[in-house]
C-alpha cells in the first residue's frame, strides 16, 4: 500500500508522465520508492522548451519575409504598370506629334508644289524652276514634285535637267503619259530626234484626248517634215582669261641634276630646263556644228584656237588649233559616232607638234538618268625638227556619268583606259610609253547661276627601254587635280574662276615637276 501511496504523490507532484515509473517499480517487485526526477531531466524539458520558442520565432521571421517579400512584387508590379502607362503616354505624345509633322511636311510640301505650279502656268518657268530646285534633295522621286520641276527646267531652257527629272517621273511609274509626252519635247529640246520620235509615238499609241493627240503630231511632223531636207546648227563661242602660272614650262624645279651615262657628274640646268612662273593672259574661240541628215544620221563638226601669251616668259607661249568632223547615228538610246581630228600646237609661234587621228565612240542613255560610253582613239604624233619623237598612240576607254537626287543637283562622273605610245622609228623606244588612268569628277549647283565643278585624273606611264643619259627606264604618274565655279551673271555668259594642280612624280629627276594655275575666265556662247 505504501508503494502505491508513494506513486500518487508522484504523479499528483510531477504529472502523469511519472505514473508509468511507478507502475514499472511496482511490477518489478522493487520494495524502494521511485526516485524524485533527475538534474538532466529538468534540462531535456528546457531544451524542448527552447527548440519550440525557436522554431516559433523562425516561423514568424519566415512570415515577416514573405510579406516583406510580396509588398516588395506589389510595388515593383505597381511601379512596372505605372512606367508601362507613362512609356505608353510618351509613345502616344511622339506618335502625335510624328503625326503633326508629318501633316505639316505635307501641307508644305502641297503649298511649294501649288505655288510652282501657278509660276508655269503664268509663264514663269524659270522662277518656279528656281523655286523646286533647293529642294530636290528631299523631294526627288516623288512623282508630282519631279514632274513639274522637269517642265519647269524644260521651259527656261535647260532640256537636259529636264531629261533627268522626268526620267525619274517614269522609273517610278512607266505609264505617266504626260512625263513621256514631256521627256519627248525635252529629247527634241536636246537635238535627240530618234528618241524624241520615239517617245511622241509611245503616247500617240496610248490615244490621248484629241487636243494632246494633235499636238503631239505637230511634234511629229516637225521631226519627220522633209526627212531630206538638211537641217543645220551651229554654236560657237569666244572666252578670254587672265591667270597666274607657277610652271609655265613643265619643267623640274632642281637646278643641277647628276647624269649617270657621264659617270653621274652634276650638270647645271640652263633657265629654260628649270621651272619658270609668270602671269599669262588668253583668248581661245571655236564652234560645234550639227548637221541632220535624217532623224538618226547627222554630221558633226568643230573647231577651236587658244591663244596663249605670257608676261614674261615668251618663249613659252603656245597656241593651239584643232578640228574635227564625223557622223553621228542615233538609235533609240544608243549614239554611235566617228571623227577625224587635228591638232597643230606651236611653241613662240613656232609648231612643235602636229597630231591627226580618227575616235569611235558609242553611247548610251540609261532610264535612271545616267549614261556610259565606250571610245577607241588613234592618234598620230609629228614633230617638226624631231621626226625622231614621231609616234603612234592607241587609247581604249570608257566613262559612265550620272545625276544624283540630293541637294544641289549633283552630277558625278568617272572614267578609265589604257593605251600605248610606240615611236614610229626604230631606236627610240625609250620615247615610248604604254599608260592607264582614271578621271573622276562631278558638278553642284548652288543656284540657277552658280554650277562648283571638280574634277581628278591619274595617269601612270612606263617607258620602252633605258633612257640614254640616266641609264633606266623612265616612270611616270602625273595626278591633275582642278576646282572651278560657274556663275552665269546674265544668259548665254559665264565667269569661271579655276584653280588647277599637276603634279608629275618620275624616277628621273629631270622629268619631275609640280604646277599650280589660277585664272578667271570669261566665256560667250552664241547660239
Amino acid at each position: 500500500m505504501n508503494k502505491y501511496r508513494l506513486s500518487i504523490a508522484v504523479l499528483l507532484t510531477y504529472g502523469v508522465g511519472m505514473l508509468t515509473l511507478a507502475d514499472a517499480n511496482a511490477e518489478s517487485g522493487n520494495s524502494e520508492s521511485s526516485p524524485a526526477p533527475t538534474t538532466s531531466s529538468t534540462a531535456k524539458k528546457t531544451s524542448s522548451r527552447e527548440l519550440v520558442e525557436a522554431e516559433a520565432r523562425a516561423k514568424a521571421e519566415q512570415a515577416a519575409k514573405d510579406r516583406a517579400a510580396a509588398r516588395a512584387i506589389e510595388v515593383a508590379q505597381v511601379r512596372a504598370t505605372q512606367e508601362a502607362q507613362e512609356r505608353a503616354k510618351a509613345i502616344a505624345a511622339a506618335a502625335k506629334d510624328e503625326n503633326a509633322r508629318r501633316e505639316a511636311r505635307i501641307a508644305a510640301q502641297q503649298k511649294l508644289l501649288a505655288n510652282a505650279s501657278a509660276l508655269i502656268k503664268a509663264g514663269k518657268p524659270a522662277e518656279a524652276y528656281g523655286l523646286l530646285l533647293p529642294y530636290q534633295s528631299e523631294q526627288a522621286g516623288d512623282v508630282n514634285y519631279d514632274y513639274l520641276l522637269g517642265i519647269a527646267a524644260l521651259d527656261s531652257g535647260k532640256p537636259n535637267e529636264a531629261v533627268f527629272a522626268l526620267e525619274r517621273v517614269l522609273a517610278v511609274n512607266p505609264n505617266h503619259l504626260q512625263a513621256r509626252a514631256e521627256i519627248a519635247r525635252a529629247y527634241l529640246a536636246t537635238g535627240e530626234l530618234a528618241a524624241s520620235r520615239q517617245e511622241f509615238e509611245a503616247v500617240q499609241k496610248q490615244n490621248p484626248p484629241r487636243e494632246v493627240s494633235a499636238n503631239i503630231q505637230k511634234y511629229l511632223d516637225i521631226i519627220e517634215t522633209d526627212r531630206g531636207t538638211q537641217t543645220t546648227s551651229l554654236r560657237a563661242y569666244i572666252e578670254a582669261a587672265l591667270g597666274n602660272d607657277s610652271n609655265v614650262n613643265s619643267a623640274t624645279s632642281n637646278r643641277q641634276i647628276a647624269v649617270p651615262f657621264f659617270g653621274g657628274a652634276v650638270m647645271d640646268m640652263n633657265a629654260a630646263g628649270v621651272a619658270n612662273s609668270d602671269s599669262f593672259g588668253s583668248l581661245a574661240a571655236g564652234f560645234n556644228a550639227r548637221h541632220v541628215l535624217t532623224p538618226e544620221w547627222a554630221l558633226i563638226g568643230g573647231a577651236n584656237i587658244n591663244q596663249r601669251n605670257n608676261s614674261t616668259q615668251t618663249a613659252f607661249n603656245t597656241t593651239s588649233i584643232d578640228g574635227n568632223m564625223g557622223a553621228s547615228l542615233a538609235s533609240g538610246a544608243d549614239n554611235y559616232s566617228a571623227v577625224l581630228q587635228a591638232q597643230s600646237f606651236a611653241l613662240d609661234s613656232k609648231s612643235y607638234r602636229d597630231a591627226a587621228g580618227v575616235t569611235g565612240q558609242w553611247q548610251r542613255n540609261l532610264d535612271n538618268g545616267s549614261q556610259t560610253s565606250l571610245y577607241l582613239q588613234y592618234t598620230g604624233l609629228s614633230y617638226p625638227g624631231q621626226t625622231y619623237r614621231n609616234a603612234d598612240r592607241y587609247v581604249l576607254g570608257g566613262a559612265y556619268a550620272m545625276s544624283l537626287s540630293g541637294d544641289y543637283a549633283p552630277v558625278v562622273y568617272g572614267g578609265a583606259y589604257g593605251g600605248a605610245e610606240s615611236p614610229q622609228k626604230s631606236g627610240f623606244s625609250y620615247l615610248g610609253n604604254t599608260l592607264y588612268g582614271i578621271r573622276l569628277g562631278g558638278e553642284m549647283k548652288f543656284s540657277p547661276q552658280t554650277t562648283l565643278l571638280a574634277s581628278a585624273s591619274l595617269e601612270g606611264r612606263t617607258y620602252g627601254a633605258d633612257d640614254p643619259l640616266f641609264l633606266t627606264v623612265r616612270k611616270d604618274t602625273q595626278a591633275d587635280l582642278r576646282l572651278a565655279i560657274g556663275y552665269v551673271p546674265a544668259q548665254k555668259w559665264t565667269v569661271t574662276p579655276s584653280l588647277g594642280y599637276t603634279s608629275n612624280d618620275s624616277n628621273i629627276l629631270i622629268n619631275k615637276y609640280t604646277r599650280t594655275m589660277f585664272s578667271v575666265s570669261v566665256r560667250r556662247d552664241f547660239n
